[in-house]
């Protein structure tokens, strides 16, 4: 494992930090789609997913807790450094690969189950929650002293369901069934926020949320249609369907979405519409509307981190200590992206 330099710092509440330059921290505003978090004995650590960095940042908030682990994930250097109070920079190489490698692939395992882009219009499928729960409760037991909290419950496995549905399963795009012979007036379609939704219920690409304009009767309506995850389940609790937020020239309205058909869709009746924003989203889950205008860019580099993770399990064979080896489910998707 490659080392790496860490900053050693603390702050006047206590809080000690341990971080490569530039590295998120579990003390950032909000944890965005590319940061990994992991609860452990006295503090949190994180890594970004993108930037293959193994070594990752500590927030600490029992140092004597945390000195069970830092010496085996940092070196000793650097738990003598952080014992002794000292804030100082230093090269930190894990005294214990092997945990710090099962570390990084627990926290990346639980990262997958939330942002993992499954994606039928992209080609992405889903990893199958009962493996990915099975990586889980492994890595969970391989860091048993490290883990703490709720990272520390080792899930339940159940028994394997049966495949995940193929993209032919899907009758995707909805036409105009709803009104033959409205006039269409303007269509659009785009992405959503993955942080505004919880995972598994909506297709991840850019392409997966479509909207009409539709004039019928003199009323105009607008239409819009989001394509279901992949593995999206058939029945979906009232509390957990997503609701889309329509802004048009003429106010802003909101309609729940119904699943039928591989879609997720609901229509609302608007003053005017000659421009038109949906945000797909669950009242109450996630963070508030960000436009952010990296969000775009950092989901597509999401996407093709995935698309190269599923290339890698199909193709070679990683030592499962390495902290980038492939997961169970990743294995299992990539051995049935074929049919997808």
């Amino acid at each position: 494992m490659t080392n790496s330099t860490v900053l050693i710092q603390q702050f006047a509440d206590g809080l000690r930090v341990i971080a490569p330059p530039g590295a998120p921290t579990a003390l950032d505003a909000t944890a965005d789609v590319d940061v990994m978090v992991l609860e452990v004995a006295g503090g949190h650590l994180t890594w970004n997913v993108l930037a293959g960095q193994p070594i990752p940042a500590a927030v600490i908030h029992d140092p004597d807790q945390a000195q069970e682990w830092v010496w085996a994930i940092y070196g000793e250097p650097v738990a003598l450094a952080l014992d002794e109070g000292r804030m100082t920079e230093l090269p930190a190489a894990p005294a214990l690969p092997a945990l710090a490698a099962s570390a990084r692939r627990l926290a990346y395992a639980h990262w997958a189950s939330q942002w993992w882009p499954a994606s039928t219009l992209d080609g992405i499928p889903a990893l199958d929650p009962v493996l990915l729960d099975q990586d889980v409760a492994a890595l969970t037991t391989e860091c048993e002293y490290l883990v703490d909290g709720a990272d520390a419950i080792v899930p339940t496995v159940t028994a394997l369901v049966e495949s995940f549905p193929r993209a032919a399963d899907y009758a995707l795009a909805a036409g105009d069934e709803a009104h033959p012979g409205a006039l269409v007036l303007a269509r659009g379609s785009g992405g959503w926020d993955w942080r505004r939704c919880p995972p598994r219920l909506l297709d991840a690409s850019e392409r997966a949320v479509s909207w009409r304009v539709i004039r019928d009767a003199g009323v105009t309506t607008v239409a819009v249609s989001a394509v279901a995850a992949p593995g999206a389940p058939a029945t979906v609790p009232a509390y957990l369907r997503p609701w889309a937020r329509i802004e048009t020239s003429g106010g802003e309205e909101q309609t729940g979405l119904e699943l039928a058909g591989g879609a997720w869709t609901g229509e609302a009746v608007v003053p005017s519409a000659t421009a038109v924003h949906v945000d797909i989203h669950l009242p109450g889950f996630g963070v508030p509307a960000d436009p952010d205008p990296a969000a775009t860019e950092l989901r597509r580099r999401v996407r093709e981190f995935a698309a190269a993770r599923l290339r890698r399990a199909a193709g070679t064979a990683t030592a499962a200590e390495a902290p980038d080896a492939p997961l169970l489910a990743e294995i299992a998707a990539a051995a049935e992206d074929s049919d997808f």
